[in-house]
């Protein structure tokens, strides 16, 4: 195996056009700012002592709020409770977004930095059925811009198609990695009228 250094990159790769760099924004402008609106799914990536993690996001509404220009709000609505992505936050700040429009080639990306709040004001803003997030994570941008549209159209992501034929479940999964003490059918019979009972 063959590993790269810096150098061999620059010998790899063009450097990159002017609009890959004129793209960026320091800042929410009014058509970012109609990305995320419409935008009802994310991925955040953060960093911390353990590594990285990418933990997937989304609502019915826009997965995002902006505060101002230059601030989003992100509810943290039920998961696992593994708080991954939260324990890194609390220890660093850095985190990366990338949202996704059903339908759009262009994927919006966000850096900046984040911290959580339990705000009560804020909390109540995002009241789903009765339930409010448990914190809500403040992103402070740093640059925002959009991805070239090629990943999306590669993968055929919008297509009208359905991949997930033949994969294993995760019931099967946790059965399997736990020599069946948790998991298996039961789990996965359970898992829809648990989500539908945690939703928010």
């Amino acid at each position: 195996m063959n590993w790269l250094d810096e150098a061999d990159l620059a010998r790899l790769y063009d450097e990159p056009r002017p609009t890959a760099l004129r793209k960026v924004a320091d800042r929410l402008t009014p058509d970012y700012a109609a990305f995320l609106r419409a935008a009802r799914f994310c991925v955040l990536a953060t960093v911390g002592p353990e590594g990285t993690d990418a933990s997937p996001r989304g609502d019915e509404a826009p997965v995002v709020r902006a505060l101002d220009d230059r601030h989003l709000a992100l509810p943290d609505w039920r998961g696992n409770d593994r708080i991954d992505s939260l324990r890194n936050i609390v220890r660093d700040g850095r985190v990366s977004l990338t949202f996704l429009v059903r339908g759009s080639g262009n994927a919006i990306r966000v850096n900046g930095r984040a911290r959580l709040t339990d705000d009560a004001e804020l909390l109540q803003g995002f009241e789903r059925q009765g339930n409010l997030p448990r914190v809500v994570i403040v992103v402070r941008i740093a640059e925002v811009y959009f991805q070239c549209a090629r990943a999306v159209i590669r993968s055929g992501l919008w297509e009208d198609r359905d991949d997930s034929e033949g994969l294993p479940s995760p019931g099967r999964i946790l059965a399997n990695l736990t020599g069946n003490e948790v998991g298996g059918p039961a789990y996965d019979a359970e898992w829809p009228v648990r989500a539908a009972r945690t939703m928010w």
